[in-house]
């Protein structure tokens, strides 16, 4: 069934991965609210990511309904250990590649 602007149910836009504003705008266009129960200032907000929403994308829902979505996420979802690694500890010793490489001599000292 297509759905126009006079039909009573509307699809679910993707929002995860947009940016506050552009999910509004995304949503606005499709017919359905946003809420934000993680960020009670959810009109004001600009630059946060979408993380997750539900319902999911591609339901069909109510003009008018109203699309909860999150820019944090859960506990257990992720949420940090791949942030930056660096700087490494202990620091790597000075001393750069010849620190590394074994000096020239006879292939096959180690073996003896």
């Amino acid at each position: 069934m297509p759905i126009t602007p006079k039909t009573p149910d509307v699809r679910v836009p993707r929002l995860v991965g947009l940016m506050a504003m552009d999910a509004r705008e995304a949503a606005a266009r499709q017919g359905v609210l946003l809420a934000a129960p993680d960020r009670p200032d959810f009109h004001r907000v600009v630059v946060d990511y979408v993380v997750r929403q539900y319902p999911p994308p591609g339901a069909e829902v109510p003009r008018g309904a109203v699309v909860t979505v999150w820019f944090d996420l859960g506990e257990g979802e992720g949420g940090g250990g791949a942030g930056v690694r660096e700087p490494r500890l202990p620091i790597p010793p000075p001393g750069g590649l010849r620190r590394e490489l074994d000096e020239p001599g006879d292939a096959f000292e180690v073996l003896r």
